[in-house]
């Protein structure tokens, strides 16, 4: 490891890009001193501190700091992918039977900037007709410790914003009827001095018997939304801090094709890592080759430009940026045609 420059690196670690980080595949003249950290830490800490030289962030964070004159590059890679508005639990007595009835309804969020709230107003405003200044928004992690706090977040005029009180969360406001519906598949805690209060899905002190899902069939609306748009939304990418690439040049395209062959190499022993006790596993795993392509983690910028260019046009949208970034204005110029 002589010959290499070391960099510092931050971020989770997932199947992808876990042959990266054992040292299995190297970035090619690089070493990655990796900080293994949960992204709602990792961006705050990169968005208010930039301690490290290459970190995991949230795409919509990055439009708004990019937007807001903080000197980052970003690279086409997104480890983490779900269908956002598709995790939205709702409480019984709200009276919401399809996603158009939370019209007029109490809606609640992790974090209002944050990626899975873009996808999930613009989703829901765009496929299903529900107009987000009719709603009323109520975001759960504190301003001092939120990705918003970092980059000088207000929301957009006309929004009704609330911010849930630090005793209270997501979990427990939903099931004692207080929202009518919130993405709560991570839930959060009470507790006040940490970023992301997540510690437990449900609450025992809260009555869970009237929270449902607002779409009962998940496989069923995430193969809508890909058979209609042709993408899984994505929510987080990876960034190298401005000084850094300017000094290597080479950085950003060694890194993508290290990361390229990290998910290669997940990809060729996915088969053998099933566990045996999910018995429909190799079925499972057809279904989703069927429905989704044989990668459902597309990496570039070409076979990700119109995922891309909805999370742009969503956080101009929402208010979150001026103007509408162009490619050319996040990517490193050395992999923008990949």
């Amino acid at each position: 490891m002589a010959d290499k420059k070391q960099f510092s690196f931050i971020s989770a670690s997932n199947e992808r890009i876990a042959p990266l980080l054992n040292g299995d595949v190297q970035v090619e003249g690089a070493e990655l001193i990796w900080t293994n950290s949960d992204p709602s830490e990792t961006f705050w800490r990169q968005l208010k501190f930039e301690e490290f030289e290459i970190c995991e962030m949230s795409f919509s964070s990055l439009l708004i700091a990019l937007s807001r004159g903080m000197d980052m590059v970003a690279i086409p890679v997104f480890p983490s992918r779900r269908f956002m508005h598709a995790l939205i639990s709702v409480h019984a007595d709200a009276g919401i039977e399809k996603p158009s009835d939370l019209n007029g309804k109490r809606i609640g969020v992790g974090e209002y900037q944050q990626t899975a709230s873009l996808w999930l107003r613009g989703v829901l405003q765009h496929d299903f007709g529900v107009d987000q200044f009719g709603v009323d928004w109520y975001m759960e992690r504190s301003p001092e410790l939120s990705h918003g706090g970092a980059t000088g977040f207000k929301p957009m005029d006309g929004i009704k914003f609330h911010q849930i009180p630090n005793d209270k969360s997501l979990a427990t406001m939903l099931a004692n009827n207080e929202i009518d519906a919130a993405p709560i598949g991570r839930a959060f805690s009470n507790e006040k001095n940490v970023i992301d209060r997540s510690t437990t899905v449900r609450p025992a002190n809260a009555d869970w018997s009237k929270v449902k899902p607002l779409f009962p069939d998940l496989v069923a609306e995430g193969t809508r939304f890909f058979n209609e748009h042709g993408y899984i939304p994505a929510n987080h990418c990876y960034a190298i801090r401005g000084d850094v690439y300017r000094a290597n040049p080479w950085l950003a395209f060694n890194l993508y094709a290290a990361f390229v062959k990290a998910k290669e190499a997940w990809y060729s022993q996915l088969s053998s890592k099933i566990p045996s006790d999910m018995v429909f596993g190799p079925q499972y795993m057809a279904q989703t080759r069927a429905t989704f392509g044989s990668d459902p983690y597309p990496y570039g910028v070409k076979d990700n430009a119109k995922m891309m260019q909805t999370m742009i046009d969503f956080s101009h949208e929402q208010g979150f940026i001026p103007r509408k970034l162009e490619f050319s204005e996040i990517f490193a110029a050395n992999i923008l045609d990949l």
